[in-house]
């Protein structure tokens, strides 16, 4: 097969903050750009890194390359990006698209080209440079719900030549927004050995009062010693109810800026990190996301502009002062909080702490944690700061404190397999609690009579077993049935223990693509790839889960052939 060739200079060089291009991309959809999704907005232990872009809830809307360039990178795979197209521009910048339905054209007939040489539906591939090349306009891909997406839309995204992920609304993407951003939470945090907010030692949430002119104002407080204040917020555009991250916040006291974060750019190195800034244990126990406005240990973040400080404010006695936050979204709405505090310290009753079933773990050094059969291996650097954790054992059950502390790295579980056969061995795996379903899977490492798992969550794992093979069954077809008429070939794959590891289907003894959808549990052969070639055709589908359990399925069906 060839490719087109088209010959273009590429160049990367260095393009500061101040020499951003806002009239080089045109938008990659024709369709009314409405986000469900911005930069930076808080996810789950990272930052948004692009932009969710609605797609009016339909799959195949055709992607448009918003400028020349080549094809740097594709990658196929049933999580994370799904079907992901990266462009390299002569600018130096890079735009990536995720969750396609498809490739466009030459691009989409290389991908299976090189999926049936591999025989794997999960590839990737950087071709050279001159092998795939696009003018802007040309249709490059179309939307779709690929990978760990929750919905149709595009993800998409603009990097520098770094491959650092930027705002792409500094490129001139205009979108519709007049909505002020919208205030949730307000915590004040003690933060000292001896400070207290409001007479106590804990983080207080404040009252918000709505005033007229759209601010807000919170009950006055009093505090002493060094605290922090911390704030949930989301912005609306226009035309969408999605609650998606603010742009800036700001934090002053008395008028002086204090605080300052303001998401233009970040590396991927650091996003993780996000779990550092966030009050990562009130998410936890309310599902609410509290920014905060202070810089503590082991918080390397870019975000942060500005600080005085590290953010943090120090109270004295009979001291008064006026802490404001601003938020402001891209278009410049902005929401401004009030909070009057007053330098004031009270006689707290001394509460001693109970920590004889604790274990201590440091964070500047790896820690060895043995219970029972089970042993943990925490490395340094995997806590932002010292921890005393619950760590207790029962069997074949590790209760490993609770999800309220963040790790910043992988720490290993351990089991002391030696009183299982090899055959029991075979099916054994670490797993995580997961309330009446049987424990989520994680990848388990055998070694002899020892069973490993890696994990950055604390909680509750158990040593569990998988006896029960993957279940097959055909979705659009019989066995012996003509389907001349079927588009697709469809089954259904399911694994309710362990989970689905691989699977393979063959037509006639040969090796056909097909596509596995997890959210679905749905396995799907396109008859477009002209694979069928007989009237008679033998299917054959090997479906393997992770401890491996596997099953066969065969079935033959006819077509007729034009």
């Amino acid at each position: 097969m060839k490719y087109p060739f088209l010959c273009i200079l590429f160049f990367v060089g260095f393009v500061s903050a101040q020499n951003i291009p806002t009239d080089y991309f045109s938008d990659p959809l024709e369709i009314p750009i409405i986000l469900a999704g911005n930069f930076g907005e808080l996810r789950s232990n990272h930052f948004h890194s692009g932009l969710d872009i609605k797609t009016q809830q339909k799959r195949g809307v055709p992607i448009y390359a918003p400028a020349d360039g080549f094809v740097k990178r594709i990658k196929v795979a049933h999580f994370g990006y799904g079907k992901a197209l990266y462009l390299t521009h002569p600018n130096g910048y890079i735009t990536v698209y995720a969750h396609l339905q498809s490739y466009g054209g030459v691009i989409e007939d290389y991908v299976k080209e090189k999926q049936y040489e591999k025989e794997s539906y999960t590839i990737e591939l950087f071709p050279e440079p001159s092998l795939l090349t696009v003018s802007k306009g040309d249709i490059i891909g179309y939307t779709g719900n690929s990978g760990s997406s929750g919905g149709p839309h595009l993800h998409y995204e603009i990097r520098d030549s770094s491959s650092r992920p930027m705002n792409p609304m500094l490129f001139g993407m205009d979108i519709d927004d007049a909505k002020d951003p919208i205030v949730n939470t307000v915590m004040v945090y003690p933060i000292s050995g001896d400070a207290q907010v409001n007479g106590a030692l804990e983080p207080q949430k404040l009252r918000l009062k709505k005033q007229k002119d759209g601010s807000y104002r919170t009950e006055g407080i009093e505090a002493f010693g060094t605290i922090g204040v911390g704030v949930s917020t989301n912005d609306q555009h226009d035309g969408a109810s999605n609650k998606n991250g603010a742009y800036q916040i700001r934090s002053m006291v008395n008028g002086e800026e204090k605080f300052h974060v303001h998401f233009n750019r970040f590396s991927f190195a650091e996003t993780r990190y996000l779990n550092r800034y966030i009050d990562y244990g009130y998410y936890k126990k309310n599902k609410i996301r509290i920014q905060k406005l202070f810089r503590q240990d082991n918080n390397p973040l870019s975000i942060i502009k500005n600080e005085v400080d590290n953010g943090f404010l120090t109270m004295e006695e009979g001291y008064s002062s006026v802490y404001t936050i601003e938020i402001i979204d891209f278009k410049k709405n902005k929401t401004i909080i009030t909070i009057p505090i007053k330098g004031a310290k009270s006689a707290i009753p001394a509460t001693p702490e109970d920590n004889a079933f604790m274990t201590f773990v440091s964070h500047n050094q790896g820690n060895s944690i043995t219970k029972g059969k089970f042993s943990v291996y925490i490395p340094a650097e995997s806590l932002y700061e010292d921890a005393m954790l619950m760590v207790t054992s029962d069997v074949d059950t590790l209760k490993l404190h609770e999800d309220a502390i963040p790790l910043h790295k992988n720490m290993t579980i351990s089991f002391d397999a030696s009183n299982y056969t090899k055959e029991d061995m075979s099916q054994l795996y670490i797993g995580k609690s997961n309330y009446n379903k049987p424990p989520r899977y994680y990848t388990t490492y055998r070694n002899g009579k020892k069973l490993s798992a890696k994990t950055k969550t604390f909680g509750t794992y158990v040593l569990a077993r998988d006896t029960t093979p993957p279940v097959i069954s055909p979705r659009n077809f019989t066995d012996e049935q003509w389907i001349s008429n079927n588009e697709t070939l469809e089954l259904t794959i399911e694994d309710v223990v362990s989970g689905i590891s691989t699977y393979h289907a063959t037509l006639n003894g040969k090796f056909i693509l097909t596509e596995y959808d997890y959210k679905k549990d749905v396995l799907v052969y396109d008859f477009d790839d002209e694979v069928v070639k007989d009237t008679e055709n033998k299917l054959k589908v090997i479906v393997v889960d992770n401890v491996g359990n596997s099953t066969t399925f065969e079935a033959t069906f006819y077509r007729k052939q034009l």
